[in-house]
């Protein structure tokens, strides 16, 4: 169907000229971009459709865990908890899209994945403190204000904590 689309013979066959506009093709869906995510009017994030599975989950996962309390060490025995730090959240929404099987805290997360930007995920984090940026949206607990429903949960469309210092990761091929 796709050597038919490019009109080319239907053979069954894939040559240079098949070759060339595959790798075309590949490359204007890598490079096409992305819609953002979005907050909806109860404070969770909407994925965008043309998301993967994998962004979908992760984000399915961290609005489970949006409300729940900061609570220090908060997620690293159990991934069903009270409350989650700052790494455990992170955690947690990844495990969400089973890209990490136990918790990490925010020094293992400097070493998680792939170095520097990734296209639908990016996680910052030093020895102190961890948090994504999940396609276009921000996910940190210092954006938290408690007893705020709807507002100033762990999502918020504005990084609330400044990028210098902190070690830029992404799970590969996202």
């Amino acid at each position: 169907a796709f050597k038919g689309s490019q009109g080319e013979r239907k053979d069954g066959k894939v040559g240079p000229k098949t070759w060339t506009a595959l790798d075309s093709a590949v490359n204007n869906v890598e490079h096409r971009p992305f819609r953002k995510a979005h907050i909806n009017h109860k404070g969770f994030v909407v994925a965008p459709h043309n998301a993967p599975i994998v962004i979908k989950r992760i984000i399915s996962a961290a609005n489970h865990i949006a409300f729940k309390p900061y609570i220090y060490g908060g997620g690293h025995g159990s991934w069903h908890d009270k409350g989650y730090d700052c790494s455990g959240s992170v955690s947690y929404a990844l495990h969400g899209g089973g890209l990490l099987w136990y918790p990490e805290d925010s020094s293992e997360l400097e070493t998680y994945g792939q170095s520097g930007l990734g296209k639908w995920i990016r996680i910052y984090a030093n020895a102190g403190h961890a948090y994504m940026k999940i396609a276009g949206v921000w996910f940190d607990t210092a954006a938290q204000q408690w007893g705020s429903y709807g507002h100033n949960d762990r999502w918020s469309t504005k990084n609330v904590s400044h990028t210098a210092g902190y070690i830029l990761r992404h799970p590969k091929g996202f």
